[in-house]
């Protein structure tokens, strides 16, 4: 093959961030196990610290819409279901298999404690992430308009904006999703459905639209094809 042809199509920018989203997906899941209190000047927001990651992917989602399109970011939503499916997978392998008598107990109950889930959770949390994913990506492109090209309103605030809302109404569904596919019916779910949709809704529009920006900015033009010299 001629040393000149293309090697890959897949822009520098892409692949990085595709890299990032499929790391994201993993760790979401384990930082959950955390509440972290984030003070907001008048309140303090109690949240499980898996919504810093899962900002971050749809961050990523939304800077993928505005940078290749709603397709792409798609595909992007469909392939992070694979490293979550096999985390899921490969965590339970691990817990069936015996510890090492070296081990401490105290180690292995905290690893244990963390990583073992019930089936419930399991199940609510891919349900949750498709749903509120590729809402986000359908919200963010649908907020673009048709015309916004050429009205110059595919970037700067108005693209920071869309990513606030979108994210906002996505994440408020996903707590929708989870919360009420992992716990109802073991308690009374509404106290923790609003807390957490009126946390994750805060910090989506405080954090959610400078990341849109960083990303969209970092990738500069890097939307064309890599190619190898």
């Amino acid at each position: 093959m001629d040393s000149t042809q293309t090697a890959t199509a897949i822009p520098r920018p892409l692949f990085v961030y595709a890299l990032l989203y499929g790391g994201m997906t993993v760790l979401a899941g384990v930082l959950g196990f955390k509440q972290i209190a984030l003070p907001l000047g008048f309140t303090t927001l109690a949240v499980e610290a898996g919504i810093l990651a899962f900002l971050m992917l749809v961050a990523i989602s939304s800077a993928l819409a505005q940078l290749y399109g709603r397709a792409v970011a798609n595909r992007l939503v469909m392939w992070g279901f694979a490293p979550l499916g096999l985390s899921i997978l490969l965590i339970q392998v691990v817990l069936a298999f015996p510890p090492s008598p070296q081990m401490p107990a105290e180690n292995l109950a905290a690893f244990e404690t963390v990583l073992s889930q019930t089936g419930r959770i399991m199940i609510a949390g891919p349900i949750a992430y498709g749903v509120s994913l590729f809402l986000n990506v359908w919200l963010f492109e649908r907020l673009r308009g048709r015309d916004s090209e050429a009205r110059g309103e595919s970037g700067g605030v108005w693209m920071m904006l869309r990513g606030g809302f979108a994210s906002a109404i996505s994440q408020a569904v996903d707590t929708l999703i989870f919360i009420t596919v992992a716990f109802y019916g073991q308690f009374d779910i509404v106290p923790l459905l609003i807390g957490q949709a009126l946390a994750k809704v805060v910090l989506s529009f405080l954090f959610v639209p400078l990341i849109i920006w960083l990303l969209v900015r970092l990738a500069g033009d890097g939307t064309r094809p890599l190619t190898e010299k």
